[in-house]
């Protein structure tokens, strides 16, 4: 009989088999993780869709829905009715004066605002959603930095709660039947409202 005892590392007794089965598991939970973190990225990337030319298209329930039955109230202490705007193109863009890509994107809502401006009454109307900010916060960035179409507040964040949105800026286009046809995030351009309004103009005659 030996004298020699038995080395733990080749015993194959039990107090080897959990660190076998972990290096059994080991391989397993880490594909899974991969396969799951794949499938994120594909289903985000289904969801949203880039535009070289500003923000990028997202998906959300409403779109092809009746808009929400926001209200607010306009700086000079009127109501605000979305549901009342039936007839018109209505472009909301939800707004943080203090937000950088909502600052940088304004310049291009000025030119948009003024691109609509010449089509009379065939142009869309455009509101800024304000998520952030008092009305004297606002009213001086528009002074210093131009734009006078007007701007929606709304108690509680309802307005922006009702259309979902968690993040800024956000820009919808709602048709003159009410329903919302777009959904674009990140910053827009002049160039690309304006397209995408015209393309649906002729789509909706």
């Amino acid at each position: 009989m030996s004298d020699v005892p038995d080395d733990p590392a080749t015993d194959g007794g039990a107090d080897a088999e959990p660190d076998g089965r972990g290096r059994r598991l080991a391989p397993l939970v880490v594909g899974a993780i991969a396969v799951l973190m794949v499938g994120l990225f594909v289903v985000f990337i289904g969801a949203v869709t880039g535009d070289s030319d500003g923000g990028a298209s997202a998906e959300s329930p409403l779109i092809g829905r009746p808009a929400p039955e926001a209200t607010g109230t306009l700086s000079d202490g009127t109501s605000f009715d979305l549901s009342r705007r039936k007839g018109s193109w209505v472009v909301l863009n939800f707004f943080d004066p203090t937000c950088v890509p909502c600052i940088r994107e304004h310049p291009e809502l000025v030119m948009f605002s003024e691109d609509q401006a010449t089509l009379g009454t065939d142009g869309a109307e455009l509101y800024s959603v304000i998520t952030r900010g008092d009305q004297d916060e606002i009213e001086a960035f528009f002074a210093d930095n131009g734009g006078e179409w007007p701007a929606i507040y709304s108690e509680a964040d309802e307005f922006p709660v009702a259309f979902g949105v968690a993040q800024v800026p956000e820009t919808w286009i709602v048709d003159p039947s009410g329903v919302v046809q777009l959904r674009l995030i990140s910053e827009v351009t002049a160039d690309q409202l304006n397209s995408i309004l015209r393309q649906y103009r002729e789509q909706y005659r």
